[in-house]
């Protein structure tokens, strides 16, 4: 019973902070660029605000651009509920396989491309056309660094990993450092994050995710928004645990859950300052450079494979 409570929590969780951990990278980005910018809460207004307007859909549009947004939203929720956020006892704890994790966050950008594609737009079927590219690209690195994973944890478990970091099982290796950077630069592009798409940009020619979405309004556009915000909380979240599970609870006492949530709560606010403080220094690089970007981070997953399959020969 309590496995589910706490698997309740987690979805609850996912659901009421990604809003504010977008508000809260875009208010300290505007006051390291000495700005006043927007306050944390303003995308729980601006999600408020879209929910309760009419959409307005094109002509051209099928019942797939109606669709398509919950969809991306629902798969994206579900992927994040894989994730020991607070504790590993959760009722989908058995389901929690990195494996898993990729193919629903594929299912969902193939849905937002979809909604680009939709409505026969130029800048829409752009941006799902380097949407695509981008994901084409990001998914090698990504497979290649959880093999990695998996052959320092036994597992893709991503249960298993974290009760090996937390136990001393897995320890500290060049490899998984590797590793750990690859995943951070996949993280940057599955999220559309400088220096790969800048999500603030009003110039057409250079949006990817914005491009698609372009032709969205009234509550698709808040699904969208919402799907964005939860896959951005995904990804540090997932990092957070693979790398750094102190503080999750392993026994599913109410103690250990609170003490998970503030140990939750605190790397994610690290977190959100470090992405702050790179889009801050770094530039967007033009979509060209993108595949340079990506590869580095496949190199960098082949490298940790090859020094983890040579330490195991020893």
């Amino acid at each position: 019973m309590s496995a589910i409570v706490w698997q309740v929590l987690h979805l609850v969780l996912i659901a009421a902070v990604s809003p504010l951990v977008i508000g809260l990278q875009r208010f300290v980005r505007a006051r390291l660029l000495g700005r006043v910018g927007p306050p944390p809460w303003q995308p729980y207004r601006d999600l408020a605000r879209l929910a309760a307007k009419q959409p307005v859909v094109a002509e051209g549009a099928t019942g797939l651009f109606t669709l398509l947004p919950a969809i991306g939203l629902l798969t994206v929720w579900l992927a994040a509920s894989l994730i020991p956020l607070v504790t590993v006892d959760f009722a989908l704890a058995g389901a929690a396989d990195l494996i898993a994790l990729v193919g629903l966050l594929a299912l969902s950008r193939v849905a937002t491309a979809l909604v680009g594609l939709d409505i026969g737009t130029a800048f829409g079927g752009l941006g799902a056309s380097r949407d695509m590219m981008i994901g084409a690209l990001a998914e090698p690195a990504l497979l290649v660094a959880i093999f990695t994973l998996a052959l320092v944890a036994g597992t893709t478990d991503l249960v298993g990993i974290v009760i090996g970091v937390r136990s001393g099982v897995i320890g500290v290796e060049v490899s998984l450092a590797l590793v750990l950077v690859s995943l951070v630069l996949v993280a940057l592009a599955e999220n559309g994050r400088i220096p790969v798409d800048n999500p603030t940009t009003h110039l057409e020619l250079t949006m990817v995710h914005e491009a698609m979405v372009l032709e969205q309004s009234g509550r698709h556009l808040a699904l969208t928004e919402a799907t964005r915000a939860i896959k951005l909380t995904l990804s540090l979240s997932l990092i957070g645990a693979l790398f750094a599970p102190w503080g999750i609870d392993l026994d599913g006492s109410v103690t250990g859950v609170l003490v998970g949530l503030g140990a939750w709560i605190a790397k994610l606010a690290t977190a959100v300052a470090a992405l702050a403080l790179v889009e801050t220094i770094v530039a967007k690089m033009r979509v060209f450079r993108v595949a340079e970007f990506l590869g580095a981070a496949l190199l960098l997953a082949l490298l940790a494979t090859v020094f983890r399959l040579v330490a195991e020969s020893f």
